[in-house]
């Protein structure tokens, strides 16, 4: 799964119960972790607002059909995608001396492996198409297949800029990326590309990407084919990919059980509800992830260290995420009506169950970057085999039901992976169920108090009177939000709202 967790993410937080104080040696990549995060994590939401302002508009001018056959296409999609190599691109992070020549052996093997999966997807096209039913699965899965060509040029440069910590010609290739990419759309969907516009948008901002970073990194070097003495990488480049199947087992399986039971309209209303619910987790979680791991990595010596920063990184990511997904649950129908119009009123009721399932999703991925980063990839394997076993289990029982029931499924199956993966990490990290709790019993209180505030003041003193005014009830429940939650922070820690303040402003402080 996705990940992510920075060690200098947080500001201080008054020393307390949970967590040791801070070494000394962690000080010396606070300020290199520090201007990682504001140009990896600010270029992330610069990109993302661009990315955003685009979808609104194409969805306004797509139908919910058209993104149920991307969603059915994009289940093969991810499924060879985890094959790509990233996990043995990866390894290069953790490698002490890493010479030339190991950086062309990767180089090589990120090529075979993606001029295998593009070949496999080209010939299985026939295949799926037939089994949704839709035959022009097919097409889009073979023009598809260019992703895969542009993933070496992209990966090899990004993790030796991630070795450095150099985030910054990151941010300018991804937010040129992002520009790029919705410029296309919206002309492909204004043209009546439909479908179509879904499909060459991605696979263009992929080339973007992989052109710019292999010039900005100046990595671009002879692959090697003699793959003798990569014993290292293949080790953990296969722990990687081991957990990347899992977790596509646990993120696709939904698609691919009701694509075939589901007409593609239900599939696209399901699919976007998944998109809004998750946009927080799945969007801004992730890059932080890119920081964590080689952050983590220089306090692999260093594990009582390396907890404290795990467990206040969790809190104040917490601290800002509860309330985001509490209240998306609570705002859901004049928000969708805002964001996106009416052609998508069957979004509501999914999204309030969904939205209250995402605070276990975010504190599950919190974990993996710090456990690859001690060497013990084996643990996110197996939660990583335990969340693809819940959630297909899930999804196969409720799928029978529809897709409100599927939806309702999140509620019990994202609960039970994140205790499995606390218990499965404990031994690793030394991190068990009651520190969690101590560290996270202010987000999750104060998020709970103000979801009930909301939903209050909606039911008995907004909805009625605004209901036709979409923009401006979703306003008033947003006002009524902050105001709750800032109050009930302020009444149980004032140091908390600060904290929050200072990481809104991309300031955090360096007290690591």
């Amino acid at each position: 799964m996705t990940d992510t967790s920075s060690p200098a993410l947080a500001p201080a937080m008054p020393h307390d119960s949970f967590a040791p104080a801070p070494l000394a040696g962690q000080e010396t990549l606070t300020s290199d972790v520090k201007r990682a995060i504001i140009w990896r994590s600010g270029s992330q939401i610069a990109a993302q607002i661009v990315s955003w302002s685009s979808t609104l508009i194409v969805m306004r001018l797509l139908s919910p059909s058209d993104y149920g056959l991307f969603a059915m296409s994009l289940v093969m999609l991810s499924f060879l995608t985890f094959l790509n190599g990233y996990g043995f691109a990866s390894a290069l992070i953790q490698e002490r001396d890493l010479d030339q020549h190991r950086i062309r052996q990767a180089f090589g093997l990120l090529l075979s492996a993606n001029a295998l999966i593009a070949s496999v997807q080209w010939f299985v096209a026939p295949s799926v198409a037939a089994y949704y039913g839709q035959p022009v699965v097919a097409d889009m899965l073979r023009v598809q297949t260019l992703i895969y060509v542009s993933t070496p040029f992209i990966a090899i440069p990004e993790v030796l800029m991630g070795r450095r910590l150099d985030f910054r010609s990151q941010a300018i290739v991804n937010l040129s990326s992002a520009l790029t990419g919705a410029i296309l759309s919206l002309v492909m969907a204004w043209a009546d590309f439909g479908v179509w516009t879904l499909v060459y948008a991605p696979i263009v901002m992929f080339w973007v990407r992989a052109i710019g970073l292999t010039i900005l990194a100046r990595s671009l070097v002879w692959p090697s084919f003699d793959f003798r003495g990569c014993g290292s990488i293949f080790r953990f480049g296969l722990a990687i990919l081991l957990t990347q199947l899992f977790w596509l087992v646990q993120t696709q399986s939904d698609i691919f059980v009701i694509g075939r039971k589901l007409t593609p309209h239900e599939v696209g209303v399901y699919s976007q509800a998944v998109f809004l619910a998750t946009i927080f987790y799945s969007r801004f979680v992730p890059p932080l992830n890119e920081v964590a791991f080689p952050a983590y990595s220089r306090l692999q010596d260093d594990l009582p260290g390396l907890r404290w920063a795990f467990l206040r990184s969790a809190r104040l990511i917490m601290l800002i995420a509860a309330p985001l997904y509490v209240g998306m649950a609570a705002s859901a129908k004049p928000l969708v009506a805002t964001l996106f119009g009416p052609i998508w009123h069957e979004l509501p009721p999914l999204i309030e169950f969904m939205a209250l399932a995402m605070p276990f999703m975010t504190l599950q991925v919190l974990f993996s970057p710090a456990l690859n980063a001690i060497g013990k990839p084996g643990v996110p394997v197996r939660t990583a085999i335990a969340g693809a076993a819940i959630f297909a289990a899930s999804f196969v029982a409720a799928a029978q039901f529809g897709i409100m029931a599927v939806a309702m499924v999140w509620c019990l199956a994202a609960p039970l992976l994140l205790l499995a993966t606390v218990l499965l990490s404990r031994s690793a990290l030394g991190i068990g169920l009651g520190d969690m709790w101590r560290a996270l019993a202010l987000p999750a209180g104060s998020s709970i108090a103000m979801g009930t505030i909301v939903w209050a003041a909606d039911r008995w003193l907004i909805a009625n009177r605004l209901d036709a005014l979409p923009v401006l009830h979703l306003g008033l429940l947003v006002v009524v939000g902050v105001i709750a939650y800032a109050g009930v922070i302020h009444a149980a820690d004032r140091a908390a709202l600060g904290q929050i303040w200072g990481l809104i402003r991309r300031k955090p402080e360096a007290t690591v």
